[in-house]
């Protein structure tokens, strides 16, 4: 009875760690002084309109603000698969490249 606490105590603490280890090289590829997430003011469409951890507009990010979801389920812009507008859904849509719009200076 003991041997599977261990266990189970051993599996806990490793899955811990792996996780901090995935957090921590999540914040390393991040370069200092950024976010991933753009900020409140950022204008739809611009360099500063994108969300780093999903790799999209922040203001079209279903992920991260799940309100924008009714609106893309209405244009019929939806896969029930991946939970993700079709114009983002890259599992179903390999060939898709959505690139982050250049600063302007």
């Amino acid at each position: 009875m003991s041997l599977k606490f261990a266990m189970y105590g051993a599996l806990a603490l490793s899955l811990s760690i792996v996780g901090c280890e995935a957090k921590s090289n999540a914040e390393e590829s991040q370069p200092a002084g950024t976010s991933a997430h753009a900020p409140s003011d950022a204008v739809p469409g611009t360099h500063e309109d994108w969300c780093a951890e999903h790799q999209v507009p922040e203001s079209q990010c279903t992920r991260c603000n799940a309100s924008l979801i009714p609106a893309f389920k209405a244009t019929g812009d939806w896969c029930v698969e991946h939970n993700l507008p079709e114009s983002q859904c890259l599992a179903c849509n390999p060939e898709l490249k959505i690139t982050r719009p250049e600063k302007k200076l």
